[in-house]
C-alpha cells in the first residue's frame, strides 16, 4: 500500500467548516420552519445562529472558489467533455455502487491528486458548487433582509418563490448529505475516506499507485 495526499490542508479546513455550517443551518432551519412544533431553541436564537452560519457558509464558499480558481484545481470538478464517454463512465460507476460493490468487484475509479473525483462525483459536485450553492446563498441573503431586498425579491417572483426555492434547495442539500456520508463509508474500510479528510492522506494499492 502507498499513501498519497488527496486533500491539502486548505481543502480539509474548508470541508469541515462547510460540514459544521450545514449541520447547524439544517437544525436551525427546522426550528425556523416548524417553530410551533419544534422546541430545540428559542426562535430568536435560531434566527441569529442561522444568520451567522449562513454568512460563514457564504464566506467559505467564496474562499473555496478563489482557492480552486487560483490554483487551477477547479479542473478537478470538470467532467469529461466527451458526452458518450462521460455517460459510459458514469454508468460503470453507478453499476459498481448499485451492484458490483456487493459482490466484491473493484471500484472502476482510482483517485489520484490530479483526478480525485469519479465521473458521478464530478458531475454532481459541479452542479452543486456552480448552480445550487450560489442559488442557496442568494435566496438566503434575500430572506435575511426582506425589506432591504424587497425590489430584488419582487424581481425574483415574490417572497413565496424565494422562500420556497430556499427551502427546496435546503432539502436537496440534506438529501446530498445523507448520500455523501454513505458514499464516504465505501472505501477499503468504512472510515478510510473519512480519515483522509482529517489526515489528507489515503492509501492506494501498489498496482494503482502509478
Amino acid at each position: 500500500m502507498k499513501k498519497i495526499e488527496l486533500h491539502p490542508l486548505p481543502v480539509r479546513i474548508w470541508h469541515w467548516i462547510n460540514a459544521l455550517s450545514f449541520l447547524v443551518l439544517i437544525v436551525t432551519g427546522i426550528q425556523l420552519r416548524y417553530r410551533e412544533m419544534v422546541g430545540i431553541m428559542p426562535f430568536r436564537t435560531a434566527v441569529d445562529i442561522h444568520n451567522f452560519f449562513g454568512f460563514l457558509l457564504t464566506g467559505s464558499y467564496f474562499i473555496w472558489l478563489v482557492y480552486y480558481l487560483a490554483t487551477g484545481k477547479i479542473r478537478l470538478y470538470i467532467p469529461d467533455l466527451n458526452l458518450k464517454r462521460l455517460l459510459m463512465s458514469m454508468l460503470n460507476q453507478a453499476k459498481y455502487y448499485g451492484y458490483g460493490i456487493f459482490i466484491g468487484d473493484k471500484n472502476p475509479f482510482h483517485a489520484t491528486p490530479d483526478d480525485k473525483f469519479n465521473p458521478m462525483q464530478k458531475s454532481s459536485y459541479l452542479i452543486i458548487m456552480v448552480v445550487l450553492m450560489p442559488l442557496l446563498i442568494i435566496t438566503g441573503v434575500l430572506l435575511w433582509n426582506v425589506k432591504g431586498f424587497a425590489k430584488w425579491i419582487t424581481m425574483a417572483g415574490g417572497l413565496k418563490i424565494v422562500d420556497t426555492t430556499h427551502v427546496f434547495l435546503a432539502m436537496c442539500f440534506l438529501t446530498f448529505l445523507f448520500v455523501h456520508i454513505y458514499l464516504a463509508t465505501l472505501g477499503t474500510t468504512p472510515i478510510e475516506h473519512i480519515k483522509a479528510m482529517f489526515t489528507g492522506y489515503e492509501e492506494l494499492d501498489e498496482e494503482h499507485s502509478h
